[in-house]
């Protein structure tokens, strides 16, 4: 299937891994010129080089940044400007879990830090681009939410209320500026292999003296019962999504949020 964004330019966060990695393969595989970034510029160099490696498909240029400083943000647009101009796809990857426990066991600090990366840095990074995105009559923008943004863990509220956040800056910005062609949505995974993921199963082991298998398989029976399909989800169907949504074939979604959790949200 022809997704019609070949030639148009993407800019993809938190592009070194999971998630924001598969999205920046499958755009470029799709002919879009893909702009990566992410913190750690070590990492995101051999991201970058591994799509290159396949040689096919759009241009890939990356840059490293913090999203939570207003000065690598505006470092990333005056590089992307010179490298590729404006861009059409905006697809916010980046996050973390941020501050775990209990309300009266996490202090301030951890709400501001766990909200600034993932709230916040989105606001960021819409403000620097939302120019581009408006401009040529054609856009697309896919924030990644999260399963607890509508079934709140009570262990993990800041990241739960900073999703929750993320599906209302969607919503809002998607009556904004529909008329001028910029369509936003958002994309609610749950439980997906990822380096985040990852962390947490590696505590959940130590934790409960078992080894990681072991954590997946009891955190799915204890505190995941409706994902369905019994295992974490890949990157890659997530990124799908994404993808179709960055898409022409998605021309009448906005709005929306797509939920790909195996059935882990327990209503419809």
């Amino acid at each position: 299937m022809d997704l019609g964004i070949s030639g148009r330019t993407a800019l993809v966060t938190g592009a070194d891994s999971g998630i924001g990695w598969e999205t920046a393969t499958m755009l470029a595989a799709e002919g879009a010129i893909v702009v990566m970034t992410d913190k750690d510029p070590d990492s995101l160099a051999g991201a970058a080089g591994r799509i290159k490696e396949r040689g096919q498909g759009g241009e890939i240029h990356y840059h490293a940044a913090d999203l939570t400083s207003d000065s690598d943000v505006a470092a990333l647009k005056a590089f992307t400007t010179e490298q590729v101009g404006r861009i059409d796809i905006l697809v916010q990857a980046a996050g973390v879990t941020g501050s775990q426990g209990l309300f009266h066991e996490i202090d301030m600090r951890g709400w501001t830090d766990t909200i600034d990366v993932d709230l916040l840095a989105p606001v960021r990074l819409l403000r620097a681009f939302l120019d581009d995105l408006r401009a040529g009559g054609w856009g697309r923008v896919v924030l990644v939410a999260s399963e607890d943004a509508v079934q709140p863990y009570d262990d993990e509220l800041p990241y739960c209320a900073a999703k929750a956040g993320i599906l209302a800056l969607a919503k809002g910005l998607s009556r904004s500026y529909a008329d001028e062609g910029l369509l936003v949505n958002a994309v609610s995974p749950a439980f997906i292999a990822t380096p985040m993921t990852d962390a947490m199963m590696r505590k959940r082991a130590e934790e409960k003296g078992v080894d990681f298998e072991e954590a997946i398989t009891s955190f799915l029976e204890e505190e995941r019962p409706y994902m369905e399909l019994g295992r974490r989800g890949e990157p890659a169907e997530v990124a799908a999504v994404i993808t179709f949504l960055c898409s022409d074939r998605a021309s009448f979604v906005n709005g929306s949020n797509y939920r790909v959790d195996s059935g882990s949200v327990a209503t419809i």
